[in-house]
């Protein structure tokens, strides 16, 4: 995708939103504007009809059964709604919650926070090289003293593709709940959250060409009734998170994975096409680079580039307004903090802070990837210039 003289390499933190989307999202901010709450009159109910057709689509789209998606305001809060939730509802032993050493910040943070209000541990699964699970030392941390499993289906920065059947089972078999951040997941690898045995599945609207603003938890319907709501107000959606569902949000993030669906083969076969041509681009170029995590259980579109002996931000700086991508790393006023996803698989703080993370998606073009590589070629050159 390119707006004005930028290239957008930058799909995994968000995506743009898709015309059809827009369109479809359209008529639920004009007449169709009613409280899907207000079941009393007409207006009402058509939008309660739209909400509830919206959330069958989604359930189909994971495979899930009738009424077990609660809509949030973002992956984010049902991350931390599946977190919180288990933890308040404790009343066993089981006091250890496991999650990936490379899981998003807001199951990192929201489990150290929760556990330590609610008596609980955290502790960190760690990760191989490629960034997949080490199950090894997963199987020998499980215990019946684990409450709680969090692993993400497809990493946001390095896109390593996880097993997440295999790791539900394991968790299974010492009586643990599993929970799986599948926001990445969508335009990687096809969900099924039957046919994954995950007890609860986490989703974004704009992270697959739909709107901010809105999300979904998987939660299924045997555990809803024992699990506490996180929001508290008016009982809407089943009780488990109150507050008035958006419409026209709802009815944005139902089309979108809609097409996702229906454009899957064709979308993740040309991702990789574009990600090998990238590859291939540096290469022919005679660049010293090198690609973190795993180059096959990874999303398609997903390149995460050590520049070696570069410091990813300056380029990125340099870089502009040519080309947009991102750093997993921290910024602020006294230093840099490396991202803890690169720091997991092994890399050293100077590796990290030399990686870029590039993530092409639905609107990425050859023209783009062989301009956006030149680009690089030229802030590298700069570089070494200005070195001598």
């Amino acid at each position: 995708m390119q707006i004005g003289k930028s290239i957008y390499l930058d799909y995994q933190a968000t995506t743009p939103l898709d015309p059809r989307v827009r369109e479809a999202m359209e008529a639920y901010s004009g007449d169709l504007f009613a409280n899907p709450h207000s079941l009393q009159h007409v207006l009402g109910q058509q939008s309660a009809v739209a909400v509830e057709s919206a959330r069958t689509d989604i359930e189909a789209f994971i495979g899930a059964s009738a009424e077990e998606i609660i809509f949030t305001s973002g992956a984010t809060e049902a991350n931390n709604q599946a977190i919180a939730s288990v933890l308040f509802s404790n009343n066993s032993r089981r006091n250890k919650i496991l999650i990936s050493a490379i899981e998003h910040k807001c199951i990192k943070n929201a489990a150290y926070y929760f556990a330590a209000k609610l008596g609980a541990v955290v502790e960190e699964i760690p990760v191989l090289p490629s960034g997949l699970i080490d199950i090894q030392a997963y199987e020998s941390m499980l215990s019946e003293q684990v409450l709680l499993v969090c692993v993400m289906a497809v990493n946001n920065e390095i896109g390593s593709i996880q097993d997440i059947p295999r790791l539900a089972k394991l968790a299974h078999d010492y009586g643990a709940l599993f929970h799986c951040d599948a926001a990445q997941a969508p335009e990687a690898i096809d969900i099924n959250v039957k046919q994954w045995q995950v007890d609860m599945l986490s989703l974004s609207a704009h992270k697959v060409y739909g709107p901010k603003g809105i999300g979904a938890l998987y939660m299924k319907n045997a555990l809803q009734a024992s699990l506490p709501p996180f929001i508290h107000g008016g009982g809407q959606q089943f009780g488990m998170r109150s507050g008035t569902v958006p419409t026209a949000l709802c009815v944005g993030f139902a089309t979108a994975l809609n097409i996702s669906k229906q454009q899957a083969g064709e979308t993740r076969r040309k991702l990789a096409s574009m990600k090998q041509r990238f590859i291939n681009n540096l290469s022919q170029l005679d660049i010293d680079f090198r690609l973190n995590g795993s180059q096959e259980s990874c999303h398609p579109g997903n390149l995460n580039v050590e520049f070696v002996g570069l410091d990813a931000i300056a380029m990125l700086e340099s870089m502009q307004p040519e080309v947009c991508a991102s750093t997993g790393s921290a910024c602020n006023s006294e230093m840099v903090q490396p991202s803890h996803v690169l720091k997991a698989i092994g890399l050293s703080d100077s590796q990290a802070i030399s990686s870029i993370r590039f993530s092409l998606g639905r609107y990425s073009d050859e023209n783009q990837i062989d301009h956006a590589v030149q680009v690089i070629r030229k802030t590298i050159n700069s570089f070494q210039l200005e070195s001598l």
